[in-house]
């Protein structure tokens, strides 16, 4: 709720965000007596001043809602959205009041709060949880615990209402134009290059008063905060400024959790580079901050802008989306040097001439090859027979140690072929760290490894040359040249959403590499030169991607153009009798310990799924899943 303007604060009689009252009390699990409030019964007749309000828990596997009645030394502190501590069961639990002042339940004896904890969140974020849960099949209160803050808050300072006025933002009339259109949209979409800076449309927005802005990577969020700080406007960062954003009066920056910031009437929302996987949540429910902050902006009434070098055909399907000049865009995108490699010669691997002549030329070098290890396929150099697991005959992967494992039952044996007992084998496939032992003895010079388990620290890696995984793509930030050398490994990936991903991937190093007028060049080795994904990063033009995506998946049935939702785990196969026959959902598996659902929209797929009782034991449900 606002501030009163003779109210220099929400005050719980404790200082601000204390960190000594962490959210979970360590004496919660100490039983506690069940108590009776005298003359809340039926029986005795209830009192009409009395204050009950209604509770969620904070215990994701109970969707039930319980009464409970405010002691008169809690009442002043109690409202919709108010933290508190709970008997229930026999223990204290948190929970969230979700009702104020209910009328007390006939027949039952309630039991009155245990204390109140703090702030939480604003009262439009409940039925929002409710909806979410709904939309991708989870409880409210793990959403509720996302939306809330990490501590205690006690005190919720009143806005300053002495704004600073904005400063005045030096941008081309083009992107003015452009934040005008979106504004006066209620959702739409922007097309910027990866190096076109987004600023002065969250500038344009702010203009209009506080806003939300929500995206994939942490530091770029700090930095734009900072930089909107600096332009004389209040910012509050998340988590860390949860007590700043619930009390209103400040534009609000976080990444995907801010999608459940604090914030109660922004002004706009927007969302950066909406097409990034990571704005999806991995766990259950596996909600995405972009449709969470579309549905925000709808029940709020206030315009929601995408953002994105390649709007996702989610994206593209909720509004229009703005384009900049073909000039204006090229510009955003480095150079591109698609090295074809349909020609080579057998034993080149995977260092043609160009890529040898990058390596030499000095400057900076990024290599990205997503393959850990020194080999993900390997073959007997005797009989050529290719090395595979003796217990499930799946194929294996040689460790650092050259040892093989097995990567569907991880089960470990020494590089002996099976059908031969040959021990001089060939590596067919070779991962990073073969790769950079090779790319040393070409450049003759240290060659630094890099993937998700490396840290180099601020230092870095002291090394001109850097080979790894796509991780380096997010912690090396600036080169003259990134090459991927085996870019058909993305374009082939048996997923619906591999083009999306591999153009994602260019869009990553072309930031790493900077606009087209600092000169980086981003090299590209494929047997696939006139894919729609290098066509698209060729010509800087991402909607000969979309147009050709957008068919394949209306033909094979993928959203957006249908509603999919995952089930998997040890009781989905009775969590799938459950469900049986229900029409306008078709039901595909199992493949793999996993079934898809279908359905022509959400609606009827997540009423499917909502109705559906959980059977005891583990079951994920995946609604939206990225990885089909």
């Amino acid at each position: 709720m606002p501030a009163r303007p003779d109210q220099p604060s929400f005050d719980f009689g404790e200082v601000i965000d204390d960190p000594e009252d962490p959210i979970d009390d360590p004496d919660d699990n100490v039983s506690d007596s069940p108590g009776t409030v005298p003359g809340l019964t039926a029986e005795s007749g209830a009192d009409p001043a009395l204050h009950v309000v209604r509770v969620r828990p904070d215990q994701p596997a109970i969707a039930k809602l319980f009464d409970y009645s405010v002691p008169p030394s809690m009442s002043d502190q109690v409202r919709v959205g108010t933290m508190v501590r709970i008997a229930l069961h026999g223990r204290r639990v948190g929970g969230w009041v979700v009702a104020d002042h209910v009328e007390p339940p006939a027949g039952v004896t309630l039991q009155p709060l245990a204390k109140v904890t703090g702030w939480g969140p604003p009262p439009a974020l409940f039925n929002l949880a409710d909806w979410a849960a709904w939309r991708w099949a989870g409880r409210p209160a793990s959403l509720l615990r996302t939306a809330s803050p990490e501590r205690a808050i006690r005190t919720v300072a009143r806005p300053d209402t002495g704004r600073r006025a904005p400063a005045t933002i030096v941008a081309t009339d083009e992107l003015h134009q452009l934040a005008a259109e979106a504004l006066a949209s209620a959702v739409s979409t922007v097309r910027l290059a990866p190096n076109t800076d987004p600023y002065p449309i969250l500038m344009a927005a702010a203009a209009r008063g506080p806003i939300l802005v929500v995206g994939p990577v942490a530091a770029t969020m700090r930095r734009l905060a900072i930089r909107v700080r600096r332009a004389g406007l209040d910012v509050a960062l998340m988590p860390d400024d949860w007590a700043a954003a619930r009390g209103g009066g400040v534009s609000v920056f976080g990444t995907r959790s801010a999608a459940w910031a604090p914030i109660e009437s922004p002004s706009a929302i927007i969302v950066l580079d909406e097409h990034d996987e990571s704005l999806q949540q991995e766990q259950a429910p596996t909600w995405h901050a972009r449709d969470v902050l579309v549905e925000r902006a709808r029940r709020l009434g206030v315009p929601c802008v995408l953002i994105s070098p390649m709007p996702s055909l989610e994206a593209q399907s909720l509004g229009p989306v703005l384009v900049p000049s073909r000039s204006s865009e090229r510009a955003g995108w480095p150079i591109l040097d698609v090295i074809d490699r349909r020609d080579s010669p057998p034993g080149e691997g995977l260092f043609s001439e160009r890529f040898v002549a990058a390596v030499r030329s000095g400057g900076r070098i990024i290599c990205v090859l997503n393959r850990k290890g020194r080999s993900r396929l390997t073959g007997c150099g005797t009989c050529g027979a290719l090395a595979t697991c003796e217990r499930c005959s799946s194929s294996v992967t040689q460790d650092d140690d050259g040892t093989f494992v097995c990567v569907t039952c991880a089960a470990q044996r020494p590089p002996v072929c099976i059908t031969c007992g040959g021990t001089r084998m060939r590596n067919l496939r070779a991962g990073v760290t073969r790769v950079r032992e090779e790319l040393e003895a070409l450049a003759r010079e240290p060659v630094a490894e890099f993937t998700s388990e490396s840290n180099f620290g601020a230092a870095g890696t002291g090394t001109r040359i850097i080979i790894g995984t796509e991780a380096v793509l997010h912690h090396v930030h600036d080169a003259s040249v990134v090459a991927f050398l085996d870019f058909d490994q993305e374009l082939l990936a048996p997923r619906y959403r591999a083009s999306e991903e591999a153009l994602a991937l260019l869009v990553r190093a072309s930031r790493v590499l900077g606009a087209r007028e600092q000169g980086g060049r981003l090299l590209v080795q494929t047997r696939l030169p006139d894919h729609e994904v290098i066509q698209s990063a060729l010509h800087a033009d991402p909607s000969r991607l979309s147009a050709s995506d957008a068919a394949r998946r209306q033909l094979l049935g993928y959203p957006p153009q249908r509603a999919l939702a995952s089930i998997s785990g040890a009781s989905a196969s009775a969590w799938i009798d459950a469900l049986g026959v229900v029409d306008g959902v078709e039901v595909r598996g199992p493949s793999d310990g996993r079934w898809l659902l279908r359905s022509e929209n959400h609606s009827v797929l997540c009423d499917a799924i909502a109705a559906v009782p959980r059977p005891p034991g583990r079951v994920r449900i995946e609604v939206d899943p990225l990885r089909v």
